[in-house]
Order: C-alpha cells, then structure tokens, then sequence
C-alpha cells in the first residue's frame, strides 16, 4: 500500500475540537487507501510553558536561569508526548486503529546536542511492522528522539516537528510527506502585507531552503534541507480547510518536475536582524578570521558580510548581520577581543530589516538584481548591504521600510495576482 506521513502543527491541535478535526484529515487519508503516520507537535502554547517552568525550578533553587540541558529536554518533550496520546485516542474511538508512539520507542536517533540534537537515523520496522499487521495509523510524538549511546532523550529545536515528520517520511520510504499548517500553502509573499500574494503551486527545494531561511516561516529550515537529500516530496497544506474537501496546498519538490519557472518566485523578509560595523580595521591578512571565528565559536550565525577597503589600502570598514537574539552576546564577543581585531570603534543597529527576492529563473536571466535597486532607490529606500547568491539576493535596509520595500519588488517581479 501508498504510504503518507502527515504533520500537524501547534494551531492544528490546540484543543481536544482541534484534535478531533486532525482526525478526520487522517481518517480521510485511510479510507483513501494510504498506511499512515501522523507527526504531531506539543499543543499551541505548551512548549513555551514547560520551557518557562524549566527556568521557574532553576531560578527557584539558586537564582540561576542556567539548567541541564538534558532534563530540559525531557521536561519540554512531554508536550508532544500528550499530543500523540490525545490523537491515537481519538482515532481509536472513531473505529481506526493506532498507537502512540515517542522518538525513542520508534526509535529516532539524534545527536548528544540536548535542545538542538540532530537527527542521527531511524528504524522504522516498529512502525512498519503496525502497518502490515494491524493496518494501523502511527501518530508520532515530534520534536523528539533518543541519543544511543546514553539512552536520553534529545529534542530537536523549534520547529523540530517538520524535521521529524519529514525524516520519519525518508524512513518510511513515503510517497508523500504533508505538513498542515494555519495556512494553505506557500505563498509569493506574507498576504498580510501584499493583499495580492498568490499561493504557489509548486515551489523547488532549493528556492523553498531559500524562503525559509530568508525569513518565510512556513517551514523550518532544516526540514527543508532533510526533504531536498532525500527528495521528499513535501506538501504545504492546511488543517483548517474541511477535511472532505481539502485544497491541494503547494508542493515542494525537485526542479525537474517544475516545467517553467519564473524569474522571481517569491518576496521574503526578516525583521529579526541586527547589524554590526567594525571601523577602520587593519586590512591584513587573518583580519577576517579574528573577527568571525570567536563569533562561530560563540554559535552565533553571520549572515550578510559586506567589507568595504580604504582609499589607502591601511583599513576596512567590515559589516556583517547577526540575529537580533544574538545581537548582544556578539557585541560582548567583539569587545572581549578589541585588541585582537584591532578595530578603534564599533557600530551596531537593531532597527534594520532583510528583504529577499529568490527564485531558480533568476540563474539565466541578467540584470535580475540591478532592477530591484532601481525600484527601491525611486521610492527613496536606501540599501545598507547586499548579497547575492545563484537563485537569491538580500538586501539591508531601515526597518521602518519593510512592507513598502516588499509590496515594490512583489509588483516589480509580477507576482500581484491577477
């Protein structure tokens, strides 16, 4: 038989209602014939509740919000752990039978990285096993695995339920992994901001790895990274529509079953950016690596780098964009190594955003980037930085120029629906 992994998210199984509907999304996939597994998440809400009892019990000893990362885990993990029982409850009592089951009980392997693990592998001969001899659902707890060697649980990060779904659907050799989400698909951009936005039909896994990690937040980025390796083909859908009638959602898949790609696919952005300038650096050799080595030893994440070399050839202004969440504990690592660096002053601004236009038509089309610049310098929005990759470039601008700046490069591109 077909078999379908299905996902559902936070807003999906809010409450016991919700659940219920979840159900009948998967009740529907059964009767059309598939062997199913179902990954749920924690329910809306829950995790950042373990996760603020976690820093209650460490403040409540010893004033210290610092705990073990591996309790943490275990705590934080149980949000899901509700979730699969809820759902395999409900199935059951509907006359389709199914089971619960825990990263560790498939199990799924992750790294010792308790809070980020990464997902090391899977036997799915448990699951399997239920399929062929009960003909039954397998609702998965996400977010969560098992490291081997200790036998501890390990979770994957936010949004570690897309990840988990998506692997598990390697595992499983399924013909189709689909994420339920709030929304019906990936859209050209955010509809909150550009009321013309269209739903994409399809989308590659190389611009949708772009979207996500330029700031779309449909899918996580690592989920999309495990579906591109695997060539997963990955549904976008919603669990809001009716469970008898649903919308098609967009597809993720290779390049090869997109037959014309437009030059620009989609608008993304990220106002979660801060950007910091090191001033008149010397221009030598290891400059660069004194600067971002200590900030990778750090695990804080540079993105854009643009480095800028005096008249006289002495010294560089050199700047780059962290996360704004990691915009303080990089200043203080840039401090702690001043005289290393040897830059005399430093700059830094939170009040910035990153604006993305991706598609793969971009890679036989010229002057895709210089239009944008155009566009962008008419309405009187300056660019602070510029990357560009083959399907991608980003630009640095002031955040209060965040929708104008997404609703021109939208229409620029003809992406405003009809």
């Amino acid at each position: 038989m077909p078999r379908l992994v299905m996902k559902f998210g936070g807003t999906s199984v809010a409450n016991v209602e919700r659940i219920k509907n979840v159900a009948q999304h998967v009740k529907r996939e059964v009767e059309a014939g598939y062997d199913v597994a179902v990954v749920v998440s924690a329910m809306s809400g829950k995790t950042n509740e373990l996760v603020a009892w976690c820093k209650e019990a460490a403040l409540a000893v010893s004033g210290d919000p610092v705990y073990d990362q591996a309790e943490y885990d275990t705590v934080v993990a149980s949000g899901e752990q509700v979730t699969s029982g809820l759902l395999a409850l409900l199935l059951n009592k509907m006359g389709i039978p199914a089971r619960s089951w825990q990263g560790w009980q498939i199990p799924l392997y992750g790294d010792d990285a308790h809070g980020s693990a990464r997902i090391t592998g899977i036997d799915g001969a448990g699951i399997l096993k239920g399929f062929a001899e009960r003909k039954e659902v397998a609702v998965v707890a996400g977010f969560q695995g098992v490291h081997k060697e200790t036998g501890r649980i390990v979770t994957l990060g936010r949004g570690g339920s897309d990840t988990s779904a998506v692997a598990i659907a390697a595992g499983l050799k399924a013909d189709r992994c689909d994420i339920y989400t709030d929304v019906d698909g990936v859209y050209t951009t955010d509809p909150r901001i550009v009321a013309k936005a269209q739903r994409l039909d399809r989308v590659s896994f190389e611009e949708m790895l772009e979207l996500a990690s330029a700031g779309a937040k449909v899918l996580q980025v690592r989920s999309v990274e495990v579906a591109m390796v695997h060539n997963v083909r990955t549904f976008v859908r919603s669990s809001f529509d009716d469970p008898n009638n649903p919308k098609p959602g967009t597809l993720i898949c290779g390049e090869e079953e997109i037959v014309e790609s437009q030059v620009v696919t989609g608008i993304a952005y990220s106002k979660d950016e801060a950007q910091i300038t090191l001033r008149n650096v010397p221009d030598k050799p290891g400059v660069a690596a004194a600067v971002f080595a200590p900030l990778a030893d750090a695990n804080v994440v540079v993105d854009m780098i643009v480095q800028n070399v005096s008249p006289d050839g002495k010294t560089t202004d050199i700047t780059f964009t962290v996360p704004s969440a990691d915009y303080a504990r990089a200043m203080a690592v840039l401090a702690k190594e001043k005289e290393t660096i040897g830059y005399p002053s430093i700059e830094g601004a939170q009040d910035v955003a990153k604006i993305s236009a991706i598609g793969v038509g971009m890679r036989s089309h010229a002057g895709v980037a210089a239009k944008a610049f155009k566009a962008l310098a008419d309405r009187g929005i300056n660019i602070r930085a510029i990357t560009t990759s083959e399907i991608k470039f980003s630009v640095l601008i002031d955040q209060a120029y965040t929708e104008l700046a997404v609703r021109t490069l939208h229409s620029l591109y003809g992406l405003d629906a009809a």
